[in-house]
């Protein structure tokens, strides 16, 4: 059976790929109900690995290839575009994570000693989640109809679901390989519980040699945990040697003399006095200053963003009839502010005229985000978020909470505003209707919601905030920028400002460094050489360990690369995520390893 794009001669201009069957289903009960539950699970593994190493992933392609090979499987066809509806539910749910602040915000409040009653965790996520998808609607006729910009995610999510109704048997195939990896990482992970030195062998302990007892001390140990090992098939050469480059010149170099000069004399995993403390700022500074220069870069984006034509009359033949209309979005924006503004209040004890503030600016960079999201597939969520961080800095002098939760509503702008578009994008592409998605979308959010909230109380409840098991990066990063435009350079401790002066210089060099052709693809990760600095060295090594595996595999097989390296990291991610809260529930009942 295949639905292959048809052409139509009456649509000459217009860029979809498929047109929809007269009475084709779309929005159905089970499509929403899969895309649901395929996202929040992906939420959930994003809480795991964001609260690892910072990052997390889309759900979108992993929404549309479960959902799909789910129903075959059981003998049953979904339509393209209840498939379409599959992804789009998926893709919200599965945002959740860094959209409702759970991987750098929230922990940071928590770090701060905040304490957040699950009841105002739910309340604030939905709050700030749907302000961005109320931002990104009106945004979709010029961004996506009008101008036609690419968004290369929402492409590839279109193209994906067109070639699995051109071959099944390929999309199942790639349904079994994630889940079989899943099921080796999950069982991996449920044994390392209780046997340690699986995941994480002590050679240090079993070769008495001095170098690798030392090595050990500055985190160059073995682990092998199946998640970021995953990643480093996802996220690609450039980001895992940045990782390694930054490790060795924060653990190899600049830790050890920390120590050795008495900047940082304390245990060296301490935040308080060791050398992790110290390197914290510098790793910051690379981050921060690497994102603010290309947010700057980019003012080319901003200023097509803030000089949009005005709405003109279609003509591409797309499925945009059934439009959102604006008294949906309006209303829905309006009644997210007032919750956004009632929940800032009573949760963090911000004054309702700073979060309406944050509001107007988060509505701005949401727009700065799209179009990122549209022509280059990035969304600069960090970089807006210490934007509106610096503004704070401002206008709130020294009012932590009111800094990072401010940040927290320009993030999860600019998150759900350019998730959103890349979804409505592969409608488009799709002839689906808008306003079916929208629904999706809604639906989607509120899932992604009450599966994230419980699941990150889980993790903090059985584990520290930026213990070896959680090094939150995200949080600290954002917890740091806090405390500095709050006590300025006094925060700091001793000679770090040096470094920290140094490591910006280093981030603003990067983005420009890209910018030379003949150099662009040596240049590394500012943003990947922080968080390196952040997280302990092991970490990013099994990353490199992921990539040198996915080099040798795709020397050996580039084809089955080509099909399945996705399916199959993704598979590694979600199975120890999933598993890492039984993990969690083990170790909150007292179930101890057995050596």
């Amino acid at each position: 059976m295949s639905d292959a794009p048809v052409q139509l001669e009456t649509q000459p201009e217009s860029d979809q790929k498929y047109f929809p069957k007269p009475g084709e289903k779309q929005l159905t009960a089970r499509a929403i109900i899969v895309g649901c539950l395929v996202g929040s699970v992906v939420a959930c593994t994003n809480i795991y690995i964001g609260l690892k190493i910072g990052w997390t992933f889309g759900a979108s392609i992993v929404s549309a290839v479960l959902g799909f090979a789910v129903f075959r499987l059981m003998g049953k066809h979904l339509s393209v575009l209840e498939t379409n509806i599959t992804q789009t539910a998926g893709s919200a749910a599965g945002s959740m994570a860094s959209a409702a602040g759970l991987v750098a915000a929230i922990p940071a409040m928590n770090l701060l000693g905040y304490k957040i009653s699950w009841t105002g965790l739910v309340l604030w996520s939905l709050a700030v989640a749907f302000l961005g998808v109320f931002f990104a609607v009106p945004l979709r006729r010029q961004m996506v109809v009008e101008e036609k910009l690419r968004f290369p995610t929402g492409t590839a999510t279109a193209e994906t679901i067109l070639a699995m109704f051109s071959d099944a048997g390929e999309a199942l195939a790639k349904a079994k390989v994630l889940i079989y990896a899943g099921l080796a990482a999950g069982l991996f992970t449920l044994t390392s519980h209780f046997v340690p030195q699986l995941e994480s062998p002590p050679i240090y302990k079993w070769v008495d040699v001095a170098a690798i007892t030392l090595a050990a001390s500055w985190g160059f140990k073995l682990y092998l945990g199946p998640s970021l090992f995953g990643a480093g098939f996802l996220i690609g050469p450039r980001v895992c040697l940045s990782l390694l480059l930054g490790a060795l010149i924060a653990w190899v170099g600049l830790g050890p003399m920390a120590l050795e000069q008495g900047w940082a004399p304390g245990k060296i995993m301490s935040y308080k006095t060791g050398a992790r403390g110290w390197l914290l700022w510098p790793g910051v500074a690379l981050m921060v200053s690497e994102a603010l220069m290309s947010l700057a870069m980019s003012w080319k984006t901003f200023a097509r963003a803030l000089t949009m034509a005005k709405k003109t009359t279609g003509g591409d033949g797309s499925a945009d009839d059934s439009h959102i209309p604006n008294s949906w979005w309006m209303g829905g924006l309006a009644a997210g502010s007032v919750l956004t503004a009632t929940i800032a209040f009573y949760l963090f004890d911000i004054h309702p005229l700073m979060t309406v503030v944050a509001i107007a600016l988060s509505s701005v960079l949401a727009i700065v985000a799209v179009r990122s999201v549209g022509e280059t597939d990035i969304n600069p969520i960090g970089g807006m978020g210490k934007v509106t961080q610096l503004v704070y800095g401002g206008i709130a002098p020294g009012a932590m909470s009111t800094n990072l939760m401010a940040a927290a509503i320009t993030g999860a702008g600019a998150s759900q505003a350019g998730d959103m578009m890349q979804d409505l994008k592969t409608g488009h592409l799709l002839g689906a209707s808008p306003r079916k998605q929208f629904f999706a979308q809604l639906a989607g959010i509120c899932a992604g919601v009450f599966f994230v909230v419980p699941v990150y109380a889980l993790f903090t409840t059985s584990y520290e905030i930026g213990g070896e098991k959680l090094p939150a990066p995200a949080a600290f990063a954002w917890k740091a920028m806090a405390e500095l435009l709050a006590k300025g350079f006094d925060a700091l401790p001793p000679h770090a400002v040096e470094a920290v002066i140094g490591a910006a210089l280093v981030g603003m060099a990067v983005p420009l460094l890209r910018k030379i052709p003949a150099i662009a693809k040596w240049v590394p990760s500012g943003l990947a050489m922080g968080i390196a600095f952040i997280i302990p060295a092991y970490y990013s090594l099994v990353m490199v360990y992921g990539m040198l595996a996915w080099m040798i595999w795709r020397k050996v097989n580039p084809s089955a690369v080509d099909k399945f390296n996705f399916a199959l990291a993704s598979g590694l991610v979600a199975g120890e995520g999933l598993m890492g809260i039984v993990n969690a529930v083990l170790t909150i009942a007292g179930v101890k390893p057995l050596t």
